[in-house]
C-alpha cells in the first residue's frame, strides 16, 4: 500500500481564459511546490468520472447545454464563469481525480490521496455553474464514496469562499455532514 496517491487532470490545461485568476499555472505551482519538498510522490494522470457519476449531481440537460457551448467555442456565464472548448474535458478528468482517490483509499491501495485538480468544483449546483465551478468534483466523489458502500460521509471544506454547489447538493441527506470555512 501505498502512502499517498498524487492525481491530477491531464487535461486542466485545455481550460484557459487569459487573465483570468482560476488558471493552469495554479496546478503547476502546487506540483512544483510538492517535487521541491521531496515527498517521494508522483503525479498521476486521472480518467474522466463515469457518467453515471456526474449525472447524479448534474442534470442531463445542463452537461449537455455546457457540452455544446464549449464545442461552439465556449464563453463566459455570469459572473465569473468561463467556459472553453477544453473546459467540460478538464472538469471531467478532475472528477476523475476525484473518484480515483476515492476508490484507491477505500480499496486499500493507498492510505491517502491528494487530487490537484481544476477546475474547481464546489460551487457549481444541479443545473448551475458558478465561481469558477463546472462539475462538482466533491459531490461527484461522494457518489462514488457511496456506490462502494460508504453510507455516512463527512466533508469538510476549507476555501476562502462558502461551497454553496455542495451544500445545495446534499442539504436534505442525514447521512451526509458538510462543513464549509
Amino acid at each position: 500500500m501505498t502512502p499517498c496517491a498524487l492525481l491530477v487532470n491531464s487535461e486542466h490545461k485545455a481550460h484557459r481564459l487569459p487573465g483570468h485568476p482560476e488558471r493552469p499555472e495554479r496546478v503547476d505551482a502546487i506540483l512544483d511546490a510538492i517535487a521541491e519538498a521531496d515527498l517521494g510522490l508522483t503525479p498521476e494522470p486521472s480518467p474522466p468520472a463515469p457518467e453515471l457519476l456526474i449525472t447524479r449531481v448534474h442534470d442531463l440537460h445542463y452537461l449537455a447545454a455546457l457540452d455544446e457551448a464549449a464545442a461552439q467555442g465556449g464563453g463566459m456565464i455570469p459572473p465569473d464563469t468561463y467556459l472553453r472548448p477544453g473546459s467540460m474535458s478538464a472538469a471531467r478528468t478532475a472528477a476523475g481525480a476525484v473518484v480515483e482517490g476515492v476508490a484507491r483509499v477505500l480499496r486499500g491501495g493507498t492510505q491517502h490521496a491528494f487530487a490537484v485538480i481544476r477546475p474547481c468544483g464546489h460551487h457549481a449546483e444541479r443545473a448551475t455553474a458558478m465561481g469558477f465551478c463546472l462539475i462538482n468534483n466533491v459531490a461527484v466523489g461522494v457518489f462514488a464514496a457511496r456506490q462502494l458502500g460508504v453510507q455516512r460521509i463527512a466533508v469538510i471544506d476549507f476555501d476562502v469562499h462558502h461551497g454553496n454547489g455542495t451544500q445545495d447538493t446534499f442539504y436534505e441527506d442525514r447521512d451526509l455532514l458538510y462543513c464549509s470555512t
